[in-house]
């Protein structure tokens, strides 16, 4: 097992009692090892839990374009723990393990008949705003050939957050158990 740079929160931590109840209240009881680092500052986890509990279940743009958006996001950053979280999220969407481990080379993916027009697209996307920041006129068009104003905001909106995400992962040594 990888060490973390930080040592996590013990998994019983109880308090502050109101941060740590909304937290496990999102996963279903238990902390992972993300919410033991983001535990460190309550502020912190709070604010964390509740944006990321936004993005993950109230937004209209689809699940299985938001996981995959995500999954390529861990890839592109190498942040293991990241893609392990969300690679069987992405299955229960109804993607393919055969389109789970074409996500090893995103800008192949992005190509792959395995991927719908709106799925390349959301890859492509993905790729530009990690990579590169900027993303070209062509890919947003591409884009929102398939999803309309809400839709194209939302899944821009998940492609931030979970570089947010990646890039706490990686900095702070959180690796898969």
């Amino acid at each position: 097992m990888t060490v973390p740079r930080i040592p996590y929160v013990p998994e019983d931590l109880a308090e502050p009692a109101d941060v740590v109840a909304a937290v496990r209240a999102r996963r279903g009881g238990g902390l992972i090892e993300l919410d033991r680092m983001l535990l460190h500052s309550p502020p912190l986890a709070e604010g964390w839990n509740h944006f990321l509990n936004n993005v993950r279940t109230r937004l209209i743009v689809p699940a299985r374009l938001r996981e995959l958006a995500m999954c390529v996001v861990a890839v592109l950053n190498r942040a293991e723990y990241e893609f392990v979280q969300h690679a069987p999220l992405l299955i229960e969407t109804g993607a393919t393990q055969a389109q789970v481990d074409a996500l090893a080379d995103p800008a192949a993916a992005a190509a792959a008949a395995l991927f719908t027009p709106v799925e390349q697209a959301v890859i492509r996307l993905t790729i530009e705003m990690t990579r590169d920041i900027d993303v070209q006129d062509t890919t947003f068009a591409a884009l929102r050939e398939h999803l309309d104003e809400q839709q194209s905001v939302e899944i821009v909106g998940t492609i931030a957050a979970y570089n947010m995400v990646s890039r706490f992962l990686v900095a702070l040594g959180v690796h898969p158990s």
